[in-house]
């Protein structure tokens, strides 16, 4: 069951490259990874200041091993530095998944898996 996790970050005013610069360090971290599939960090074109990076995995249970590494842990602390607010995380699989969801997702969620 691929998952995409949407991540937005809201970030402070003339940290952009600081930021850019740690959104790419822990791409290429992530890539390697079991599971990881592929990301892109995308701009808002209403709010220069808000980020969206979207993190393709094969799984849930990939998505939740690289959010809890230290790898990630320690770039995502720079980057909390560098946000006017904590990011938001928000992930997502194929409608296809739909009973599947509705039946273990939310204790999945409870557990930390998603």
């Amino acid at each position: 069951m691929i998952v995409k996790v949407f991540i937005k970050r809201r970030i402070q005013e003339g940290k952009e490259f600081e930021v850019l610069h740690l959104l790419k360090q822990m791409r290429a971290k992530a890539m390697d990874y079991d599971g990881h599939i592929s990301g892109e960090t995308l701009i808002s074109t209403t709010n220069p200041m808000e980020v969206m990076v979207v993190s393709n995995w094969e799984n849930p249970e990939c998505w939740a091993e690289w959010k809890k590494s230290q790898d990630r842990t320690n770039i995502d602390t720079q980057l909390e530095s560098l946000q006017a607010k904590p990011a938001e995380y928000e992930p997502f699989v194929s409608s296809k998944y739909w009973v599947t969801i509705k039946e273990d997702g939310w204790a999945k969620r409870k557990e930390g898996i998603w």
